[in-house]
């Protein structure tokens, strides 16, 4: 966000530090303004700290870029960052993705900040970028400030506020496989006092895929009320609903003993029915925020979130390789089971905290102190209709023609869809599980010299879990403390570079816990160390980074499937991201890394029971990955054109934890684009994703549920702003 003019400066101000700072933005802002200097680059939730004298590692994809790159999703905008790797989606359903190699609870959506605050945990099904200005990826353990959350790493979303300035844009798009979207912006002052944005969009899109048809719909409005040049009040809500076929992708061909492969069906073929319908995603969702500024040097935020997700419907998804499964005997015919799903999540979180500067002799501190308590609560409700084993002493049509039915049997190289009528799913799962949490932090980064800082940060929690299994009427409880500390310093070499070391914890509750299994929490430690740049006069950024997390207690199960926390992990790894711009017209985002992430111990697979050695490689996290993008200014019959060109790389990774021999192939997708300013109120756009048509798989959770990736597709688009 940038303030350009004084005038519009102090009255901005406050609005300014709601939106961009409720972790300590306070830094001598009469300073600023008296100064009329241009305010840029700060981050939400992170503090006012410049990039150089930060002692930790973090990643900010704004609009533009997201715009240039043709993201309009979640999973999407996270490809920019070589950090994050895609996890198994849940047939398309929610978000999951590993940061540095870890993922956390794969039986939940991966969480994410909005604003700072825990949002991601629900089932309101993937996030749409309709509402967000940026993402932010924030690496290593974050525990000491924001609490519980995933192992490796933070990902926040800064959502588009109103700015007290008259703006608006529709945008109309078409694209590849029947896609057509609608997004509109509009941002406006109704007084001095009080701003309203309306942020909304509507999609209907076919897919590759055989038979998949979405529709989705959001609306995230917002209104900031000033009450006086200290204080602001700003409050949003945010709606969608999305239908979406439940489809667990392809899968890998091979009989019983023999290598599975994949490639042998079209990366098009759907697997499940579509007389299934669309799973129901929907999500409610209000955030409130107050800010109060004491003078220049202390300022107070008071937060509330709340957000309802729901996730209904039928699916028919590919079985596994197994007793039950006909595939590993002939080759030809996939036998499947049917579900029937209602998930409800609520998730409802109050924060406050004060942040300020002060000096004792010459030391300067710079002090973020909070409390935050959440609830979590997950309800699901589950059935399942699966067929019987299958008999091997029986003649091999004689056996297909009697589970025909029974185990929903489909030929995967000439599938018959509605074949037979689709079973009727029997109780499996009815449990409600609240997590509730209540934590202080506190946080000083202390300026010890004009180069060396230190940042000395703690929280501590306390939380409860609380299981109740309505279908065996039993209800079970769980109770921990947790304290997160961090610890880093950085020395600023010159004014261009700066040399940073960090140690941080971080925790999570696992899903399931009770007072009888004592599952202690998923903990994570990190030690990273690293160098940051400014080249090109500030134009350019660049930060390189050497990290090394480890994790315990993760999830497995025992000798006789009783659940159990033994498992340990560790991921080693170095990432160098360097963005922004190497002359007036040309820029760059590059995002590149290298990692080894892998078991510590031998433990069983919870899932299939099986044991996985020590040294196996952590599912969809490749050994490198790249994300490079090049953004080059012109001009056309005297008018701006973008022209836009990068490729995304994924090296090869393992698809199927408990088996270690199935791989995922490596891949190289090209995406162009250029974008034309017709008249200072219109632009047009096109994209072209897959340049080369590669084929390729983006994540798996066993060789029966592979996702593939978009082949060859465009998408044309027309901006009005007004």
């Amino acid at each position: 966000m940038s303030i350009h003019k004084a005038g519009l400066c102090k009255q901005a101000f406050i609005f300014v530090a709601v939106q961009a700072c409720s972790f300590g933005v306070y830094a001598e802002a009469e300073d600023r303004i008296k100064e009329e200097v241009i305010v840029e680059g700060i981050r939400a939730y992170l503090g006012d700290f410049e990039n150089l004298e930060t002692p930790q590692s973090d990643l900010k994809i704004d609009s533009e870029t997201l715009r240039n790159f043709g993201a309009i999703d979640l999973n999407q905008a996270l490809d920019l960052s070589a950090s994050v790797a895609r996890q198994n989606n849940f047939g398309g359903l929610w978000n999951s993705f590993a940061v540095r190699g870890f993922v956390g609870d794969e039986n939940l959506p991966s969480n994410f900040l909005v604003n700072g605050f825990n949002a991601g945990r629900g089932f309101g099904g993937p996030r749409d970028l309709s509402g967000i200005e940026s993402v932010e990826v924030l690496k290593g353990p974050r525990a000491a400030l924001f609490g519980r959350g995933e192992p490796g790493g933070v990902i926040n979303l800064v959502t588009k506020r109103p700015t007290f300035e008259q703006a608006g844009e529709v945008r109309l798009s078409a694209g590849s496989f029947n896609t057509v979207r609608t997004d509109i912006d509009w941002d406006s002052p109704l007084s001095d006092s009080v701003a309203i944005r309306l942020v909304g969009f509507y999609e209907d899109a076919e897919s590759f895929r055989d038979t998949i048809e979405t529709t989705r719909q959001g609306l995230s409005p917002s209104l900031a009320f000033r009450f006086s040049e200290q204080s602001q009040l700003t409050y949003e809500l945010e709606y969608s609903y999305q239908e979406i076929p439940f489809d667990r992708g392809v899968v890998a061909v091979g009989l019983a003993g023999e290598e599975k492969v994949l490639g042998l069906i079209p990366e098009s073929r759907f697997l499940g029915e579509p007389g299934d319908g669309p799973m129901e995603a929907e999500v409610l969702g209000h955030q409130l925020e107050f800010q109060y500024d004491f003078n220049k040097d202390w300022s107070a935020l008071i937060g509330l979130n709340f957000r309802d997700t729901s996730l209904e419907g039928n699916a028919t998804e590919n079985g596994f390789f197994g007793s039950r499964q006909f595939l590993q005997r002939d080759g030809e015919n996939l036998t499947r089971f049917r579900r029937f799903r209602d998930y409800d999540a609520t998730y409802q979180v109050f924060r406050a905290e004060i942040s300020g500067h002060f000096a004792t002799g010459d030391v300067r501190h710079r002090l973020i102190i909070g409390l935050d308590v959440d609830e979590f609560e997950n309800d699901q409700v589950f059935l399942r209709a699966r067929g019987s084993a299958i008999d091997d002493t029986q003649p091999l049509e004689d056996e297909l023609e009697r589970l025909r039915v029974t185990n929903q049997v489909i030929n995967i190289f000439n599938p018959v869809y509605g074949a037979y009528p689709l079973p009727d799913p029997g109780p499996n799962t009815d449990r409600i599980e609240t997590q509730e949490s209540a934590g202080l932090y506190i946080q000083d980064q202390i300026t010890l010299t004009e180069k060396l800082d230190i940042r000395i940060g703690a929280r501590f929690d306390d939380y409860q879990q609380e299981l109740n299994n309505r279908r065996s009427s039993s209800i079970s409880e769980y109770s921990e403390t947790n304290v997160s500390p961090q610890f880093g310093v950085v020395y600023k070499v010159s004014d261009t570079f700066s040399l940073y070391a960090v140690y941080g914890e971080n925790f999570r509750p696992l899903s399931g816990a009770t007072d009888e299994n004592d599952l202690e929490p998923n903990v994570s430690e990190s030690k990273e160390i690293g160098a940051k740049f400014v080249l090109n006069d500030g134009a350019l950024e660049a930060t390189l980074a050497f990290f090394d997390i480890d994790q315990s207690n993760i999830a497995t199960v025992d000798a006789d499937f009783n659940a159990t926390a033994i498992g340990e992990a560790q991921s080693q790894g170095m990432e160098f991201d360097l963005i922004g711009n190497l002359t007036d017209t040309l820029s760059i985002w590059a995002s590149l890394s290298v990692l080894d992430a892998e078991t510590k111990n031998a433990f069983n697979d919870p899932n299939f029971g099986v044991e996985v050695p020590a040294g196996a490689d952590l599912i969809n996290v490749p050994q490198s990955q790249m994300s490079v993008q090049l953004v080059k200014q012109t001009q056309l019959a005297g008018k701006e054109l973008s022209l836009i060109g990068g490729l995304i790389y994924v090296h090869d990774r393992n698809g199927f934890f408990s088996d270690q021999d199935f791989r995922l192939p490596s891949y190289t997708t090209v995406h162009v684009a250029a974008g034309y300013e017709v008249s200072d109120h219109i632009e047009l756009r096109l994209g072209i994703n897959n340049l080369f048509d590669k084929e390729h798989y983006t994540n798996s959770f066993a060789d029966v549920w592979v996702d593939p990736g978009t082949p060859l597709n465009a998408n044309l688009s027309a901006t009005f702003r007004f």
